[in-house]
Protein backbone atom coordinates (compact mmCIF):
# COMPACT_ATOMS: atom_id res chain seq x y z
CA UNK A 1 0.00 0.00 0.00
CA UNK A 2 1.30 3.34 -0.91
CA UNK A 3 2.64 5.81 1.72
CA UNK A 4 1.44 9.16 2.71
CA UNK A 5 4.16 12.35 3.83
CA UNK A 6 2.42 15.38 4.23
CA UNK A 7 4.38 18.59 4.39
CA UNK A 8 3.17 21.11 6.31
CA UNK A 9 5.00 24.90 7.04
CA UNK A 10 5.48 26.67 10.68
CA UNK A 11 5.98 30.31 11.73
CA UNK A 12 6.09 31.71 7.91
CA UNK A 13 5.88 31.47 4.45
CA UNK A 14 8.68 30.96 1.72
CA UNK A 15 11.15 28.72 3.92
CA UNK A 16 11.36 25.80 1.65
CA UNK A 17 8.47 23.29 2.03
CA UNK A 18 8.69 22.64 -1.76
CA UNK A 19 12.44 21.90 -2.18
CA UNK A 20 11.99 20.10 1.21
CA UNK A 21 9.11 17.98 -0.34
CA UNK A 22 10.85 17.22 -3.34
CA UNK A 23 14.33 16.93 -1.57
CA UNK A 24 12.74 13.92 0.30
CA UNK A 25 11.39 13.23 -2.27
CA UNK A 26 14.63 12.30 -3.95
CA UNK A 27 16.35 10.43 -1.07
CA UNK A 28 13.17 7.73 -1.20
CA UNK A 29 14.01 7.60 -4.87
CA UNK A 30 17.70 6.46 -3.82
CA UNK A 31 16.15 3.99 -1.46
CA UNK A 32 14.37 2.39 -4.83
CA UNK A 33 11.18 3.40 -4.71
CA UNK A 34 8.84 5.07 -6.53
CA UNK A 35 7.75 8.69 -5.44
CA UNK A 36 5.16 11.37 -6.97
CA UNK A 37 4.37 14.91 -5.22
CA UNK A 38 1.25 16.77 -4.94
CA UNK A 39 1.00 20.58 -4.35
CA UNK A 40 -1.82 21.38 -2.20
CA UNK A 41 -2.73 25.33 -2.81
CA UNK A 42 -4.99 27.35 -0.53
CA UNK A 43 -6.59 29.79 -2.57
CA UNK A 44 -10.18 29.93 -3.89
CA UNK A 45 -8.68 30.59 -7.48
CA UNK A 46 -8.90 27.17 -9.55
CA UNK A 47 -5.58 27.50 -10.66
CA UNK A 48 -2.36 29.47 -10.86
CA UNK A 49 -2.80 30.90 -13.98
CA UNK A 50 -4.50 34.37 -13.16
CA UNK A 51 -2.34 35.18 -10.29
CA UNK A 52 0.22 38.12 -10.37
CA UNK A 53 3.51 36.62 -10.85
CA UNK A 54 4.76 39.31 -8.40
CA UNK A 55 2.48 38.39 -5.80
CA UNK A 56 2.52 34.78 -6.16
CA UNK A 57 5.91 34.25 -8.27
CA UNK A 58 5.99 31.96 -11.66
CA UNK A 59 3.11 29.89 -12.86
CA UNK A 60 4.36 26.30 -13.68
CA UNK A 61 2.53 24.81 -16.67
CA UNK A 62 2.58 21.01 -17.01
CA UNK A 63 2.32 18.53 -20.37
CA UNK A 64 -1.23 18.41 -19.76
CA UNK A 65 -1.60 22.39 -19.46
CA UNK A 66 -2.40 22.91 -15.83
CA UNK A 67 -1.15 26.19 -14.72
CA UNK A 68 -0.23 25.69 -11.21
CA UNK A 69 2.46 26.69 -8.57
CA UNK A 70 6.15 26.89 -9.07
CA UNK A 71 6.98 24.56 -6.40
CA UNK A 72 5.14 21.37 -9.02
CA UNK A 73 8.96 22.64 -10.77
CA UNK A 74 11.01 22.35 -7.81
CA UNK A 75 8.75 18.51 -7.89
CA UNK A 76 9.85 17.74 -11.56
CA UNK A 77 13.36 19.09 -11.21
CA UNK A 78 14.44 16.95 -7.87
CA UNK A 79 12.23 13.88 -9.29
CA UNK A 80 13.33 14.02 -12.80
CA UNK A 81 9.28 13.40 -13.81
CA UNK A 82 6.69 15.14 -15.53
CA UNK A 83 3.76 15.82 -13.06
CA UNK A 84 0.70 16.32 -14.21
CA UNK A 85 -2.56 18.26 -13.56
CA UNK A 86 -4.00 16.03 -11.05
CA UNK A 87 -0.98 16.70 -8.74
CA UNK A 88 -2.34 20.17 -8.11
CA UNK A 89 -4.70 20.95 -5.75
CA UNK A 90 -6.47 24.52 -4.78
CA UNK A 91 -9.51 25.12 -2.87
CA UNK A 92 -11.19 26.63 -5.65
CA UNK A 93 -11.44 23.68 -8.08
CA UNK A 94 -11.79 21.64 -4.47
CA UNK A 95 -15.20 23.53 -4.26
CA UNK A 96 -15.96 23.78 -7.40
CA UNK A 97 -15.73 20.39 -8.13
CA UNK A 98 -18.27 19.66 -4.71
CA UNK A 99 -20.63 22.05 -5.98
CA UNK A 100 -20.89 20.62 -9.34
CA UNK A 101 -21.52 17.21 -7.63
CA UNK A 102 -24.27 18.43 -5.68
CA UNK A 103 -25.81 19.98 -8.73
CA UNK A 104 -25.94 17.08 -10.27
CA UNK A 105 -27.28 15.00 -7.60
CA UNK A 106 -24.36 13.06 -6.55
CA UNK A 107 -24.93 12.98 -3.14
CA UNK A 108 -28.20 11.57 -3.03
CA UNK A 109 -29.65 14.12 -1.60
CA UNK A 110 -27.39 14.33 1.45
CA UNK A 111 -27.02 17.89 2.91
CA UNK A 112 -23.65 18.67 1.68
CA UNK A 113 -21.65 20.22 4.33
CA UNK A 114 -17.81 22.09 4.62
CA UNK A 115 -17.14 19.05 6.94
CA UNK A 116 -16.67 16.10 6.18
CA UNK A 117 -17.36 16.74 2.35
CA UNK A 118 -14.59 19.48 1.43
CA UNK A 119 -11.64 17.30 3.21
CA UNK A 120 -13.31 13.99 1.80
CA UNK A 121 -12.99 15.61 -1.99
CA UNK A 122 -9.36 16.53 -1.36
CA UNK A 123 -8.57 12.98 -0.37
CA UNK A 124 -10.48 11.65 -2.94
CA UNK A 125 -8.02 13.57 -5.23
CA UNK A 126 -4.70 12.31 -3.60
CA UNK A 127 -5.62 8.80 -3.58
CA UNK A 128 -6.79 9.64 -7.41
CA UNK A 129 -2.83 10.41 -8.37
CA UNK A 130 -2.04 7.76 -6.04
CA UNK A 131 -3.67 5.16 -8.89
CA UNK A 132 -2.53 6.79 -11.39
CA UNK A 133 1.07 7.37 -10.31
CA UNK A 134 1.08 3.95 -8.78
CA UNK A 135 3.79 5.39 -6.62
CA UNK A 136 5.08 4.27 -3.34
CA UNK A 137 5.33 7.35 -2.03
CA UNK A 138 2.74 10.20 -2.32
CA UNK A 139 4.08 14.06 -1.10
CA UNK A 140 1.94 16.07 -0.18
CA UNK A 141 2.53 19.60 0.13
CA UNK A 142 0.27 22.00 2.04
CA UNK A 143 1.09 25.33 0.84
CA UNK A 144 1.06 28.79 3.48
CA UNK A 145 1.74 27.82 7.23
CA UNK A 146 0.07 25.96 9.80
CA UNK A 147 -1.60 29.04 11.58
CA UNK A 148 -3.82 30.31 8.71
CA UNK A 149 -7.63 29.60 8.20
CA UNK A 150 -7.78 29.26 4.84
CA UNK A 151 -5.55 26.01 5.45
CA UNK A 152 -7.95 24.46 8.39
CA UNK A 153 -10.25 21.95 5.93
CA UNK A 154 -6.71 20.19 4.54
CA UNK A 155 -5.35 20.00 7.48
CA UNK A 156 -8.59 17.93 8.52
CA UNK A 157 -8.18 15.94 5.26
CA UNK A 158 -4.63 14.73 6.53
CA UNK A 159 -6.50 14.01 9.86
CA UNK A 160 -8.67 12.28 8.80
CA UNK A 161 -6.56 10.10 6.31
CA UNK A 162 -4.22 9.59 9.58
CA UNK A 163 -6.85 8.38 11.22
CA UNK A 164 -8.14 5.79 8.74
CA UNK A 165 -4.45 4.74 7.72
CA UNK A 166 -2.47 5.61 11.07
CA UNK A 167 0.25 3.10 9.99
CA UNK A 168 0.55 4.81 6.31
CA UNK A 169 0.91 8.58 7.14
CA UNK A 170 3.56 10.62 8.44
CA UNK A 171 3.67 14.54 8.86
CA UNK A 172 6.65 16.71 8.53
CA UNK A 173 6.79 20.19 9.78
CA UNK A 174 8.79 22.68 8.21
CA UNK A 175 9.29 25.39 10.53
CA UNK A 176 11.36 28.45 11.22
CA UNK A 177 13.68 29.79 13.94
CA UNK A 178 14.40 33.26 13.94
CA UNK A 179 17.67 34.98 15.56
CA UNK A 180 17.04 38.74 16.36
CA UNK A 181 19.77 40.82 15.67
CA UNK A 182 19.14 42.15 18.78
CA UNK A 183 19.42 39.33 20.37
CA UNK A 184 21.49 37.14 18.85
CA UNK A 185 20.35 33.78 19.91
CA UNK A 186 18.04 31.30 17.67
CA UNK A 187 14.39 31.50 19.28
CA UNK A 188 12.37 28.01 19.31
CA UNK A 189 8.98 29.57 20.64
CA UNK A 190 7.74 30.62 17.52
CA UNK A 191 7.98 26.99 16.33
CA UNK A 192 6.47 25.77 19.72
CA UNK A 193 3.25 28.15 18.90
CA UNK A 194 3.38 25.94 15.40
CA UNK A 195 3.31 22.67 16.78
CA UNK A 196 0.53 23.74 19.21
CA UNK A 197 -1.53 24.87 16.54
CA UNK A 198 -1.02 22.16 14.52
CA UNK A 199 -1.80 19.75 17.70
CA UNK A 200 -5.12 22.30 17.96
CA UNK A 201 -5.61 20.58 14.19
CA UNK A 202 -5.28 16.96 15.28
CA UNK A 203 -1.78 16.40 13.95
CA UNK A 204 1.11 15.54 16.05
CA UNK A 205 4.22 15.97 13.81
CA UNK A 206 6.39 12.68 13.43
CA UNK A 207 9.94 15.00 11.89
CA UNK A 208 10.35 18.81 12.17
CA UNK A 209 12.73 19.85 10.23
CA UNK A 210 13.97 23.33 11.63
CA UNK A 211 14.82 25.93 9.17
CA UNK A 212 17.54 28.75 10.23
CA UNK A 213 20.45 30.76 8.97
CA UNK A 214 22.58 28.54 10.83
CA UNK A 215 22.69 24.82 11.91
CA UNK A 216 20.27 23.63 14.80
CA UNK A 217 22.82 22.89 17.80
CA UNK A 218 22.33 20.33 20.58
CA UNK A 219 20.35 23.07 23.20
CA UNK A 220 17.92 23.87 20.11
CA UNK A 221 17.23 20.16 19.42
CA UNK A 222 16.56 19.35 23.02
CA UNK A 223 14.40 22.14 23.42
CA UNK A 224 12.46 21.20 20.25
CA UNK A 225 11.99 17.94 21.48
CA UNK A 226 10.91 18.57 25.02
CA UNK A 227 8.08 21.16 23.93
CA UNK A 228 6.96 19.62 20.71
CA UNK A 229 6.73 16.00 21.68
CA UNK A 230 8.90 14.97 18.76
CA UNK A 231 12.24 12.62 19.53
CA UNK A 232 15.41 14.76 19.61
CA UNK A 233 16.77 12.69 16.62
CA UNK A 234 13.39 13.75 15.00
CA UNK A 235 14.42 17.49 14.36
CA UNK A 236 16.40 17.80 11.58
CA UNK A 237 18.96 20.77 11.00
CA UNK A 238 17.94 22.47 7.82
CA UNK A 239 20.56 25.89 7.42
CA UNK A 240 20.49 27.97 4.59
CA UNK A 241 23.07 26.77 1.95
CA UNK A 242 24.00 27.95 -1.34
CA UNK A 243 22.84 26.09 -3.58
CA UNK A 244 18.98 24.10 -2.93
CA UNK A 245 20.67 21.03 -5.05
CA UNK A 246 22.26 20.28 -1.78
CA UNK A 247 19.16 20.21 0.27
CA UNK A 248 18.91 16.21 -0.09
CA UNK A 249 22.60 15.56 0.54
CA UNK A 250 22.11 18.38 3.44
CA UNK A 251 19.14 16.15 4.92
CA UNK A 252 21.02 12.75 4.62
CA UNK A 253 23.96 13.78 7.19
CA UNK A 254 20.92 13.36 9.80
CA UNK A 255 19.69 10.43 7.95
CA UNK A 256 16.28 11.39 7.10
CA UNK A 257 15.82 8.78 5.09
CA UNK A 258 16.38 5.96 6.96
CA UNK A 259 14.31 7.15 9.50
CA UNK A 260 11.51 7.70 7.26
CA UNK A 261 11.55 3.92 6.33
CA UNK A 262 11.99 2.77 9.63
CA UNK A 263 8.34 4.90 11.03
CA UNK A 264 6.89 3.04 8.09
CA UNK A 265 8.70 -0.76 8.87
CA UNK A 266 10.29 -0.63 5.56
CA UNK A 267 13.71 -1.29 4.47
CA UNK A 268 15.54 0.06 1.06
CA UNK A 269 14.69 -1.93 -1.83
CA UNK A 270 18.48 -4.22 -2.18
CA UNK A 271 17.32 -4.78 -5.48
CA UNK A 272 17.66 -1.20 -6.81
CA UNK A 273 19.59 0.11 -4.34
CA UNK A 274 22.81 0.30 -6.59
CA UNK A 275 21.01 1.60 -9.68
CA UNK A 276 19.32 4.50 -7.71
CA UNK A 277 22.19 5.79 -6.05
CA UNK A 278 23.93 5.82 -9.52
CA UNK A 279 21.00 7.38 -10.90
CA UNK A 280 20.15 10.06 -7.79
CA UNK A 281 22.40 11.14 -5.14
CA UNK A 282 25.89 9.94 -6.98
CA UNK A 283 25.10 12.37 -9.57
CA UNK A 284 23.73 14.61 -7.10
CA UNK A 285 26.49 14.95 -5.07
CA UNK A 286 28.93 15.25 -7.98
CA UNK A 287 26.67 18.12 -9.53
CA UNK A 288 26.93 19.74 -6.11
CA UNK A 289 30.36 19.57 -6.40
CA UNK A 290 30.47 21.48 -9.51
CA UNK A 291 28.23 24.25 -7.89
CA UNK A 292 31.29 24.41 -5.16
CA UNK A 293 34.12 24.28 -7.23
CA UNK A 294 33.17 26.47 -10.31
CA UNK A 295 35.32 29.24 -10.57
CA UNK A 296 35.08 30.81 -13.94
CA UNK A 297 31.44 33.39 -14.13
CA UNK A 298 29.07 33.23 -17.33
CA UNK A 299 27.40 36.65 -16.62
CA UNK A 300 23.76 36.73 -18.10
CA UNK A 301 21.30 39.50 -18.10
CA UNK A 302 17.63 38.63 -17.37
CA UNK A 303 15.29 41.57 -19.01
CA UNK A 304 11.79 41.66 -17.69
CA UNK A 305 9.55 43.42 -15.76
CA UNK A 306 8.22 41.02 -12.99
CA UNK A 307 10.42 41.19 -10.05
CA UNK A 308 9.80 44.40 -8.89
CA UNK A 309 7.78 44.52 -5.22
CA UNK A 310 8.77 48.03 -3.15
CA UNK A 311 12.21 48.09 -2.30
CA UNK A 312 12.70 44.15 -3.12
CA UNK A 313 13.81 41.98 -6.02
CA UNK A 314 11.27 38.94 -6.82
CA UNK A 315 13.26 36.71 -8.61
CA UNK A 316 10.48 33.98 -8.09
CA UNK A 317 8.55 35.55 -11.04
CA UNK A 318 11.27 33.76 -13.43
CA UNK A 319 11.79 30.71 -11.37
CA UNK A 320 12.30 27.94 -14.15
CA UNK A 321 14.18 30.03 -16.29
CA UNK A 322 16.84 31.17 -13.19
CA UNK A 323 17.88 27.26 -12.29
CA UNK A 324 17.69 26.03 -16.18
CA UNK A 325 20.48 28.82 -16.51
CA UNK A 326 21.95 27.44 -13.33
CA UNK A 327 22.11 23.95 -15.16
CA UNK A 328 23.67 24.55 -17.92
CA UNK A 329 26.06 26.99 -16.51
CA UNK A 330 27.03 23.96 -14.43
CA UNK A 331 26.76 21.73 -17.37
CA UNK A 332 29.90 23.97 -18.97
CA UNK A 333 31.59 23.83 -15.26
CA UNK A 334 30.79 27.47 -15.17
CA UNK A 335 29.65 29.88 -12.16
CA UNK A 336 26.18 31.69 -13.38
CA UNK A 337 25.86 35.01 -12.33
CA UNK A 338 22.51 36.56 -13.06
CA UNK A 339 21.58 40.09 -13.41
CA UNK A 340 17.94 41.42 -13.32
CA UNK A 341 17.45 44.22 -15.94
CA UNK A 342 14.84 46.32 -15.54
CA UNK A 343 13.21 47.25 -19.55
CA UNK A 344 11.49 50.14 -18.21
CA UNK A 345 15.25 51.83 -17.35
CA UNK A 346 15.84 52.01 -21.17
CA UNK A 347 12.69 53.54 -22.19
CA UNK A 348 13.95 56.31 -19.57
CA UNK A 349 17.73 56.50 -20.19
CA UNK A 350 18.79 55.07 -23.77
CA UNK A 351 22.33 55.60 -23.47
CA UNK A 352 22.04 52.47 -20.09
CA UNK A 353 21.25 50.00 -22.78
CA UNK A 354 25.05 50.16 -23.62
CA UNK A 355 25.61 47.89 -20.34
CA UNK A 356 24.65 45.21 -22.14
CA UNK A 357 27.93 45.05 -23.50
CA UNK A 358 29.44 43.77 -20.56
CA UNK A 359 27.51 40.69 -20.28
CA UNK A 360 27.89 37.00 -22.00
CA UNK A 361 24.36 37.12 -23.13
CA UNK A 362 20.70 38.31 -22.80
CA UNK A 363 17.30 36.45 -22.53
CA UNK A 364 13.69 38.38 -22.46
CA UNK A 365 11.09 35.63 -20.51
CA UNK A 366 7.39 35.15 -20.72
CA UNK A 367 4.99 38.05 -19.98
CA UNK A 368 1.83 40.05 -20.78
CA UNK A 369 1.19 43.64 -21.53
CA UNK A 370 2.51 47.15 -22.88
CA UNK A 371 4.91 48.27 -19.54
CA UNK A 372 8.65 48.13 -20.67
CA UNK A 373 7.98 47.00 -23.75
CA UNK A 374 10.16 49.48 -25.68
CA UNK A 375 12.75 49.23 -23.45
CA UNK A 376 12.51 45.10 -24.28
CA UNK A 377 12.88 46.38 -28.00
CA UNK A 378 15.64 48.47 -27.94
CA UNK A 379 17.63 45.78 -25.67
CA UNK A 380 16.95 42.97 -28.49
CA UNK A 381 17.92 45.23 -30.78
CA UNK A 382 21.29 46.27 -29.45
CA UNK A 383 21.59 41.79 -28.80
CA UNK A 384 20.79 41.79 -32.03
CA UNK A 385 22.96 44.20 -33.57
CA UNK A 386 26.14 43.54 -31.06
CA UNK A 387 26.88 40.00 -31.97
CA UNK A 388 25.51 39.24 -28.07
CA UNK A 389 23.76 35.90 -27.44
CA UNK A 390 19.79 36.15 -27.25
CA UNK A 391 17.25 33.69 -26.13
CA UNK A 392 13.95 34.77 -26.46
CA UNK A 393 11.03 33.02 -24.51
CA UNK A 394 7.38 33.22 -25.56
CA UNK A 395 6.93 36.65 -25.36
CA UNK A 396 10.88 37.23 -25.92
CA UNK A 397 10.40 35.51 -28.92
CA UNK A 398 7.77 37.68 -30.04
CA UNK A 399 9.24 41.03 -29.45
CA UNK A 400 12.33 39.65 -31.29
CA UNK A 401 10.10 39.37 -34.58
CA UNK A 402 8.52 42.44 -33.97
CA UNK A 403 12.17 44.16 -33.68
CA UNK A 404 13.28 42.49 -36.88
CA UNK A 405 9.62 43.02 -38.82
CA UNK A 406 10.46 47.20 -37.83
CA UNK A 407 14.38 48.01 -38.19
CA UNK A 408 15.40 44.96 -40.75
CA UNK A 409 12.37 44.93 -42.90
CA UNK A 410 11.20 48.71 -42.42
CA UNK A 411 7.57 47.94 -41.16
CA UNK A 412 8.40 50.89 -38.64
CA UNK A 413 4.93 50.35 -36.75
CA UNK A 414 5.05 46.53 -36.56
CA UNK A 415 3.66 45.35 -33.52
CA UNK A 416 1.56 42.65 -32.13
CA UNK A 417 -2.31 43.11 -31.44
CA UNK A 418 -1.74 42.42 -27.92
CA UNK A 419 -0.76 45.82 -26.98
CA UNK A 420 -1.91 47.52 -30.37
CA UNK A 421 -4.65 46.11 -32.25
CA UNK A 422 -4.73 48.76 -35.05
CA UNK A 423 -1.13 48.10 -36.19
CA UNK A 424 -0.60 48.38 -40.03
CA UNK A 425 1.87 45.31 -39.77
CA UNK A 426 0.18 42.62 -36.86
CA UNK A 427 3.37 40.69 -36.74
CA UNK A 428 1.95 38.77 -33.88
CA UNK A 429 -1.89 38.47 -33.83
CA UNK A 430 -3.80 36.19 -31.65
CA UNK A 431 -4.74 32.77 -32.38
CA UNK A 432 -8.19 32.43 -34.08
CA UNK A 433 -9.99 30.27 -31.50
CA UNK A 434 -8.88 33.05 -28.75
CA UNK A 435 -10.97 35.77 -30.45
CA UNK A 436 -14.10 34.48 -28.54
CA UNK A 437 -11.85 34.33 -25.48
CA UNK A 438 -10.68 37.80 -25.36
CA UNK A 439 -14.17 39.26 -26.58
CA UNK A 440 -15.89 37.83 -23.62
CA UNK A 441 -13.58 37.81 -21.17
CA UNK A 442 -13.13 34.05 -20.78
CA UNK A 443 -8.84 34.32 -19.58
CA UNK A 444 -9.09 31.76 -17.26
CA UNK A 445 -7.35 28.33 -18.55
CA UNK A 446 -7.91 29.27 -21.84
CA UNK A 447 -4.22 29.67 -23.20
CA UNK A 448 -2.78 27.15 -25.13
CA UNK A 449 -1.24 25.20 -22.29
CA UNK A 450 0.64 22.35 -22.38
CA UNK A 451 2.93 20.22 -24.39
CA UNK A 452 2.59 20.55 -28.12
CA UNK A 453 5.17 18.91 -30.91
CA UNK A 454 7.20 21.10 -33.33
CA UNK A 455 9.37 19.77 -35.75
CA UNK A 456 12.49 21.63 -36.22
CA UNK A 457 14.71 22.47 -39.67
CA UNK A 458 17.47 20.51 -40.47
CA UNK A 459 20.44 22.06 -39.86
CA UNK A 460 19.34 25.17 -38.08
CA UNK A 461 21.24 26.05 -34.30
CA UNK A 462 17.92 24.60 -32.87
CA UNK A 463 17.71 21.37 -35.02
CA UNK A 464 21.73 20.74 -33.76
CA UNK A 465 20.68 21.50 -30.25
CA UNK A 466 18.33 19.10 -29.46
CA UNK A 467 19.75 16.05 -32.15
CA UNK A 468 16.69 15.34 -33.41
CA UNK A 469 13.66 16.76 -35.72
CA UNK A 470 10.47 15.92 -33.60
CA UNK A 471 10.34 17.44 -30.09
CA UNK A 472 7.45 18.59 -27.75
CA UNK A 473 7.41 21.42 -25.76
CA UNK A 474 5.09 23.48 -23.37
CA UNK A 475 3.23 26.52 -24.13
CA UNK A 476 1.56 29.15 -22.60
CA UNK A 477 0.27 31.98 -25.14
CA UNK A 478 -2.76 33.47 -26.78
CA UNK A 479 -0.92 35.45 -29.47
CA UNK A 480 1.36 33.24 -32.31
CA UNK A 481 3.51 34.57 -35.25
CA UNK A 482 1.38 35.91 -38.08
CA UNK A 483 2.17 33.56 -41.11
CA UNK A 484 0.93 36.13 -43.61
CA UNK A 485 4.43 38.06 -42.71
CA UNK A 486 6.29 34.65 -43.11
CA UNK A 487 7.81 34.94 -46.36
CA UNK A 488 8.87 38.86 -46.39
CA UNK A 489 10.22 38.43 -42.87
CA UNK A 490 12.13 35.19 -44.04
CA UNK A 491 13.49 37.29 -47.60
CA UNK A 492 15.08 39.19 -44.91
CA UNK A 493 17.10 36.96 -43.34
CA UNK A 494 14.24 35.91 -40.36
CA UNK A 495 15.09 31.88 -39.78
CA UNK A 496 12.13 29.90 -39.46
CA UNK A 497 13.51 27.08 -37.82
CA UNK A 498 11.05 25.39 -35.56
CA UNK A 499 7.41 24.47 -36.91
CA UNK A 500 3.99 22.80 -35.31
CA UNK A 501 3.34 20.56 -38.21
CA UNK A 502 -0.62 20.09 -36.59
CA UNK A 503 -1.53 23.54 -37.38
CA UNK A 504 1.96 24.95 -38.97
CA UNK A 505 2.44 27.52 -36.47
CA UNK A 506 6.38 29.37 -36.32
CA UNK A 507 7.36 27.83 -32.99
CA UNK A 508 11.25 28.85 -33.57
CA UNK A 509 12.75 31.67 -35.27
CA UNK A 510 16.83 32.21 -35.30
CA UNK A 511 19.21 34.67 -36.95
CA UNK A 512 22.01 33.14 -39.24
CA UNK A 513 24.83 35.44 -39.07
CA UNK A 514 25.24 35.57 -35.19
CA UNK A 515 26.94 33.25 -32.27
CA UNK A 516 23.19 32.76 -31.06
CA UNK A 517 19.92 34.42 -31.26
CA UNK A 518 16.88 32.06 -30.45
CA UNK A 519 13.16 32.94 -30.25
CA UNK A 520 11.21 30.01 -29.33
CA UNK A 521 7.02 30.27 -28.36
CA UNK A 522 7.18 27.90 -25.79
CA UNK A 523 8.79 27.86 -22.10
CA UNK A 524 11.97 25.05 -22.62
CA UNK A 525 12.56 26.37 -18.80
CA UNK A 526 9.79 23.74 -17.96
CA UNK A 527 11.56 20.77 -19.26
CA UNK A 528 15.28 22.04 -17.84
CA UNK A 529 16.76 19.30 -15.21
CA UNK A 530 19.91 19.48 -12.80
CA UNK A 531 21.49 17.17 -14.55
CA UNK A 532 20.32 17.14 -17.92
CA UNK A 533 20.19 21.37 -18.92
CA UNK A 534 17.87 21.79 -21.43
CA UNK A 535 19.34 21.98 -24.98
CA UNK A 536 18.60 25.26 -25.50
CA UNK A 537 19.87 26.57 -22.65
CA UNK A 538 23.18 24.71 -22.87
CA UNK A 539 23.99 25.46 -26.50
CA UNK A 540 22.76 29.57 -25.63
CA UNK A 541 25.05 29.16 -22.48
CA UNK A 542 28.01 27.85 -24.73
CA UNK A 543 27.84 30.39 -27.05
CA UNK A 544 28.24 32.90 -23.93
CA UNK A 545 31.14 31.32 -23.25
CA UNK A 546 32.72 31.89 -26.14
Amino acid sequence: MSKYIFVMGGVMSGIGKGVATASIGKILESKGFEVTAIKIDPYINVDAGTMNPIEHGEVFVTDDGMECDQDMGNYERFLNKRILKDNYITTGLVYRTVIEKERNLEYGGRCVEVVPHIPEEVIRRIQRVTRISKADFVMVEIGGTVGEYQNLLFLEAARMMHLRRSKDVLFVLVSYLPIPKMIGEMKTKPTQYAVRTLNSAGIQPDLILARSNIPLDEPRKRKISTFCNVAREDVISAPDIESIYEIPINFERDNLGQKILSKFDLRTRAKTRRKQDLQTLKGWKKLVNVIKTAQKEVVIGIIGKYFGTGKFTLSDSYISVIEAVKHAAWYHRRKPKILWLNSEEYEKNPSKIRELKKLDGVIVPGGYGTRGIEGKLKAIKFARENKIPYLGLCYGMQLAVIEFARNVCGMKKAHTTEIMPGTPYPVIDFMPEQKSNIKEKRYGGTMRLGAYPCRLIPHTKSHKAYGKVNISERHRHRYEFNNDYRRVLEDRGLVIAGINPERDLVEIVELKKHPFFVGVQFHPEFLSRPLRPHPLFREFIRAAIR
